[in-house]
């Protein structure tokens, strides 16, 4: 079965940020789009873009691994893996699911992030993921030094 990855930017970025023009170039595949508005326009937006599809795998930058762990909680038969980029699970309406998420996860964030604070994310990770596999680096929120160097085409394998 084929994969489907999308990209889901952050709060105050977009496809077209420094990230999704990565991927665009490395990945011509993964669909990009623009989010617009608060939390609950935006996972409504995700979930129009992913209606009828499956075997998804989301990638998430800050409020796009907030949405993506929030639409993977609402959606769970769609979902595939999440790679999650410093999600911004620390955002203050989010609340951890009742039940434990069992999609694959991974969560890369930097130690020197002080949007998404480790140590604030990752016990909110350990009460919304059944098996987060965590991968702490040296960068910050933006992880723009360790981006780049990551293993995509082994995390993205389809």
């Amino acid at each position: 079965m084929e994969k489907r990855l999308l990209f889901l930017h952050g709060l105050d970025s977009s496809a077209q940020g420094t990230k999704g023009r990565w991927f665009a170039h490395h990945f011509p595949a993964m669909l990009r789009r623009d989010y617009h508005g608060d939390l609950a326009a935006r996972l409504e937006q995700l979930a129009e873009q992913c209606r009828g599809l499956s075997h998804l795998i989301l990638v998430g930058s800050s409020f796009g691994g907030l949405m993506a762990t929030i639409h993977c909680s609402r959606y769970p038969q769609q979902c595939h893996r999440l790679i999650l980029l410093a999600p911004a699970l620390n955002f203050a309406d989010f609340v951890p699911p009742a039940v434990k998420i069992t999609t694959p996860t991974r969560i890369i964030i930097g130690k020197y992030d002080t949007v998404t604070p480790p140590d604030l994310v990752l016990p909110l990770a350990e009460q919304t993921f059944a098996a987060p596999v965590v991968t702490l680096v040296d960068d910050d929120h933006m992880l723009a030094t360790v981006f780049p160097q990551l293993n995509w085409r082994e995390m993205l394998a389809c």
